[in-house]
């Protein structure tokens, strides 16, 4: 008897979201199509032309914009930014600095070193755990 394995298969938008790119910007071809696992796989090892031309120049998505902001995708609504942004777009605003990014990114900042903290509370707990048994408390 033989197994047989059917591809995996994704929609072009999720296929976008994994790599990191603007659906609405790629060829009409990949909007159109389905991605396949190996495809997805072939088009991060060796990217075609539109591909880094759309990671170099954009527009990029949201979560894009916001991570080369160094802000959050709520901030940049918060903002006012609710479209994808080309490099060009990002390097005005991060020359301009307005205070609504400045804000968002201390924000940002303070968001982060509270993760830490929560990180490093629940590892010295984990430790104090290992050492003396769970507590029952």
């Amino acid at each position: 008897m033989k197994s047989h394995q059917t591809t995996q298969t994704m929609k072009p938008a999720t296929a976008a979201k994994k790599l990191g790119v603007y659906l609405q910007a790629t060829p009409a071809e990949f909007q159109e199509g389905v991605v396949s696992r190996a495809e997805l796989n072939a088009l991060q090892t060796d990217p075609p032309e539109w591909l880094r031309e759309l990671r170099r120049n954009g527009p990029h998505p949201r979560p894009v914009v916001a991570a080369k902001l160094g802000t959050s995708i709520a901030g940049l609504a918060r903002g006012g930014i609710t479209e994808a942004l080309t490099t060009e777009q990002i390097d005005a605003l991060k020359a301009e600095q307005p205070e609504w990014l400045e804000k968002e990114r201390a924000t940002q900042a303070e968001v982060r070193k509270e993760a830490v903290r929560i990180k490093e509370k629940k590892a010295e707990q984990a430790e104090r755990d290992a050492q003396t048994g769970p507590s029952h408390s």
